[in-house]
């Protein structure tokens, strides 16, 4: 067999989990020849336009109820293994000090991702791996004899007894994350759970919000589907010229789009006033018509929200622009409170793949032996990162599950190349 790459690991992909994998398993067992192996020519392109370009790194605080998909005990045991306490030591002894800002994300002091992508390469050679950039992997198989063989267009195959695929999903494709891996993964054995793209934008039906692009401002969402419970969010929402964005909604749209896809109906309703209650919000009208009988409706609403969503939401109530408080009736101001409470948000579609920052969905991982991350379908193969069924909130929690997930396979990888 000509040109053929023999080694005692390959890691298939080297965007965060790949890199991670790569560095941990080379630390872990120095003797043996790792190889990382990557289709694009510039890696780590994800890494460098998540978080505004900046990096979300991780969180001060990480648990399994940040995340979504797989079972919330495989994530705990995996997030336990290397907490985020652990990441952000490696980084620091990579010289990439960490900074915390709002809700606990944390950044490089650079505010730069290529910091954080510049020492994940710089340690991955220090550690003695290898990077083979431009080789894309095309298929995997099991030969009883040679083990793996990972074949390539043009670059010849690769043979290990150990892989390792951290290939991501199908989130910003233009990065290389074409769901590759999951072809891969099911090549081999594996199941699949169909993939949706999550923390991604949503396209509204009503073109009233084009008003409103650029106005950020706080809500809470709830997610309301005919089986199941509710889903209930809180943070920032962006009103955008296609629809919403801004934190919450990026976190509501995976609920969205898995309840589309399988079929069910699903409702977003928005609380303008978040942490109010109908009881609290009439005591407030009353006690304003009270004290300020001349003011417009609206001017009023205008001291809780931003002026041009209490100017959207007063009309939808059905109060003209002109309406003073005096003239506010009972039914008008209780009309008012439920369109503050909820308001139902006409959801379309989703941005897509394109503008997603993670896939919802993937390799199911009642399969993986989350002690290991090793496959219980095909042993000697590890899958770790973004191909799994595990999705995490915005915030650096995604990260940190690549960073996690590589070092549990990492771990188990060293121990058996040791020996």
């Amino acid at each position: 067999m000509s040109d053929v790459h023999t080694a005692d690991l390959v890691v298939v992909g080297a965007g965060a989990a790949g890199l991670a994998a790569g560095i941990f398993c080379a630390r872990a067992a120095p003797r043996a020849r790792v190889i990382c192996v990557d289709g694009a020519r510039n890696i780590g392109a994800k890494i460098l336009v998540s978080g505004g370009s900046r990096c979300n790194v991780t969180n001060r605080i990480v648990t399994e109820h940040d995340f979504w998909g797989g079972d919330q005990r495989f994530v705990r045991a995996v997030l336990r293994a290397y907490p985020a306490s652990r990441v952000v030591a490696f980084f620091d002894e990579l010289g990439v000090r960490l900074r915390e800002e709002d809700d606990g994300k944390l950044f490089p002091e650079s505010n730069r991702a290529r910091t954080v992508l510049e020492a994940l390469t710089e340690a991955l050679s220090t550690a003695g791996a290898e990077l083979h950039t431009g080789r894309r992997i095309s298929g995997i198989r099991w030969d009883d004899t040679d083990g793996f063989l990972l074949t390539t267009p043009h670059h010849g195959v690769y043979r290990a007894p150990l892989v390792v695929l951290a290939t991501g999903g199908r989130s910003l494709p233009k990065t290389g994350s074409d769901g590759m891996g999951y072809d891969i993964a099911r090549s081999l054995g594996h199941q699949y759970v169909e993939t949706t793209p999550a923390l991604v934008p949503l396209i509204l039906e009503d073109t009233r919000h084009a008003q409103l692009s650029g106005i950020a401002h706080p809500v809470a969402v709830t997610i309301r589907t005919d089986h199941g419970s509710p889903v209930r969010l809180a943070g920032s929402m962006l009103w955008t010229h296609f629809g919403v964005s801004g934190p919450v909604m990026l976190n509501a749209s995976r609920h969205w789009l898995r309840a589309r896809l399988e079929g069910r109906e699903a409702v977003v309703a928005v609380s303008i006033v978040p942490g109010e209650t109908f009881a609290s919000l009439e005591q407030w009208l009353v006690a304003e018509q009270g004290s300020r009988p001349r003011a417009l409706v609206r001017t009023v609403v205008a001291a809780r929200v931003p002026t041009a969503v209490a100017d959207i939401w007063t009309e939808r109530a059905g109060i003209t622009a002109d309406t003073t408080m005096s003239h506010l009736t009972r039914d008008d101001r209780r009309r008012l409170i439920h369109a503050l409470l909820e308001t139902t948000l006409r959801v379309r579609d989703s941005r897509g793949y394109n503008y997603a920052e993670v896939t919802a969905g993937g390799i199911p991982v009642t399969e993986i032996d989350p002690a290991t991350m090793e496959s219980r379908v095909r042993p000697g193969l590890y899958l770790v990162g973004e191909v799994l069924d595990v999705d995490g909130r915005i915030g650096g929690f995604n990260f940190q599950w690549a960073w996690s997930s590589a070092w549990v396979a990492a771990a188990a990888i060293g121990r058996r190349l040791r020996a």
